[in-house]
C-alpha cells in the first residue's frame, strides 16, 4: 500500500507539474495565438525603438515572409581559387595540356639525343612534322593568349557578365557585393494628427473582425501576409472546435516608436497597450474553453503600412510584435 501510494502521489505531483507548465500557453487568447508576426520592410528583423508604453525591446517576429539579414545574401559561390605561382591557372590541364607536354617532351628528347630541337631536317617527313608542331605550338599561343586577355578583362569588370567564380563580398565597381541587390534605402517621416485614430480604429477593427472569423474585412484590414497569417489561425482554432471571441477593445495608451518611408511605402510602428475581453469558446455550445471573461490587458507593438503619401484611410496593419 505504501509502494502504491506514493506511486500515485508522484503521477499527481507530475501531472501538476505538467499543467503548471502549460498554463500560460493554454490561458492566453489572442489575435495571431500571441506570436509576433508581419514583415517591418528592411527592419524587419531589427527591434524598434523603446517607448514608454513598450520600454521593452518586442519580440522579434517568428512569423515573416522577409528574409533574414544572412539569408539575403544570395546564393554560395565557389570558394575563390587564386591562380598558381606560375601564372598559368587551370590552363595546361587536360588535352590542350597534353600535347603542350608531349612537344616540349619530343624536342627535350631530340635535343639530348643529338637530332636537335625536333629531331632534325632530314626529308621531306622531317620538315612536314617540324610544320605540323610549328603550327600546334602557334595554335597553343594563341589560346593561351586569349586566356590571358579575358581574365585580365574579367578582372577589370568584377565578375560582371557571366565570368567565373570571384571573392566572395565584391561586386561591380565594389558596389552589390555578395551578389544580392541593395535594400531599399529608408528615410524617416513625420504623420499628421489624422494618422494616430486610424490606427486606433485598426486595433478595434482588426480584432473584431478576427473574431467574427470575417476573412474578407482582414483582407481590406491588413496586408496579405497578416491576412494570411490569420487565415491560417482561424483554420487552426476551427480544427480544434473553439472561435477566438474578443470584445470591447479600448485603447489605454500609444505612442509612436517609428515611421519611415522604403521604397514605394510609408511604414509607422506603434506601440499599444489596451484592454479587451478574449476568450476561446466551444464551437459547439458557446461556453468558454480558456480566457477570461472579465477585461484584461495587453501590450503590443503593432507596424501599418501604406502606399507612400496617401491618407490615414490607406494605412493596413503589416505586423504585431508581443512587448515583453
Amino acid at each position: 500500500m505504501s509502494l502504491r501510494s506514493s506511486h500515485s502521489k508522484s503521477l499527481s505531483a507530475l501531472a501538476l507539474a505538467a499543467l503548471l507548465a502549460l498554463a500560460p500557453a493554454v490561458g492566453e487568447a489572442k489575435m495571431g495565438g500571441g506570436m509576433s508576426s508581419g514583415s517591418r520592410g528592411s527592419r524587419s528583423f531589427s527591434p524598434p525603438p523603446a517607448t514608454n508604453t513598450a520600454p521593452r525591446p518586442a519580440a522579434p517576429l517568428q512569423r515573416s515572409m522577409e528574409a533574414p539579414p544572412a539569408a539575403t545574401q544570395g546564393p554560395s559561390r565557389p570558394a575563390f581559387n587564386p591562380a598558381p605561382a606560375s601564372g598559368m591557372g587551370s590552363f595546361g590541364r587536360g588535352l590542350l595540356g597534353g600535347l603542350a607536354g608531349g612537344l616540349l617532351g619530343a624536342g627535350l628528347f631530340g635535343m639530348l639525343s643529338g637530332h636537335g630541337l625536333f629531331g632534325g631536317l632530314g626529308g621531306f617527313a622531317s620538315m612536314l612534322g617540324l610544320l605540323l608542331q610549328l603550327a600546334l605550338i602557334f595554335f597553343l599561343a594563341r589560346l593561351a593568349f586569349q586566356w590571358f586577355a579575358g581574365r585580365r578583362l574579367a578582372g577589370a569588370l568584377g565578375g560582371a557578365g557571366g565570368a567565373g567564380p570571384q571573392p566572395a563580398g565584391f561586386g561591380f565597381m565594389g558596389v552589390a557585393g555578395g551578389g544580392s541587390a541593395a535594400p531599399p534605402r529608408s528615410a524617416p517621416i513625420s504623420l499628421s494628427q489624422a494618422d494616430f485614430p486610424a490606427f486606433e480604429r485598426l486595433l478595434a477593427e482588426t480584432q473584431e473582425a478576427y473574431s467574427r472569423e470575417d476573412v474578407a474585412r482582414l483582407d481590406e484590414l491588413a496586408t496579405p501576409e497578416m491576412a494570411s497569417y490569420f487565415a491560417e489561425d482561424l483554420k487552426s482554432n476551427a480544427r480544434e472546435g473553439v472561435v477566438n471571441r474578443i470584445s470591447g477593445v479600448k485603447l489605454l495608451q500609444g505612442d509612436l516608436a517609428e515611421a519611415w518611408r522604403e521604397g514605394g511605402d510609408d511604414y509607422a510602428t506603434v506601440a499599444m497597450r489596451f484592454a479587451l475581453v478574449d476568450q476561446f469558446v466551444d464551437r459547439a455550445t458557446g461556453k468558454a474553453v480558456r480566457g477570461d471573461a472579465t477585461p484584461t490587458q495587453s501590450t503590443e507593438v503593432w507596424t501599418f503600412r501604406r502606399p507612400a503619401g496617401r491618407g490615414p484611410e490607406s494605412w493596413k496593419l503589416s505586423a504585431i510584435q508581443q512587448a515583453a
